[in-house]
């Protein structure tokens, strides 16, 4: 297998010292590549898809991308906090450019949001924007997914 970092535009975590000042490399995808096989993704905080990741991403056969907020006011929204998702390095899935637009264009096989907030409705198997998500072909990982390239 090989494992290649891929610099993601977002902002460092609230404990690092760059908060709101992030450097490249700070937040990092792994491209996973089977020798001569299939591809996997992995970007648990991708803030804004920019010229580095999006090759990448329409190269993999399967993404495990963060799906942290399903809109940029959640947190407010929700009464939990008053950072937007794009204050804290997350791409909201609802934008008109957010996150399930983007995955809409991709060709991958498998499309799984990660790191989902516990606000975010997607969490709700009923909920009507699970359900949008599922009409999409995009999935939501449970504890004990496997996932097989």
């Amino acid at each position: 297998m090989q494992f290649t970092a891929i610099p993601l535009l977002s902002n460092a975590p609230p404990y690092s010292p760059y908060r709101g000042r992030p450097l490249p490399g700070h937040n990092v995808a792994l491209f996973i590549e089977e020798e001569g096989g299939k591809s996997l993704l992995y970007a648990p905080g991708l803030g804004e898809p920019d010229d580095t990741i999006l090759p990448w991403l329409e190269r993999a056969d399967v993404l495990l991308i963060d799906g942290t907020l399903w809109r940029d006011n959640e947190l407010a929204a929700t009464g939990v906090g008053h950072n937007t998702g794009k204050a804290m390095g997350h791409l909201a899935l609802s934008e008109e450019q957010g996150l399930a637009a983007l995955l809409a264009r991709l060709p991958a096989e498998r499309k799984i949001l990660i790191h989902i907030n516990n606000t975010n409705p997607i969490l709700n198997e009923d909920s009507a924007e699970r359900q949008f998500l599922h009409q999409q072909g995009i999935e939501v990982s449970h504890d004990g997914m496997v996932i097989a390239l």
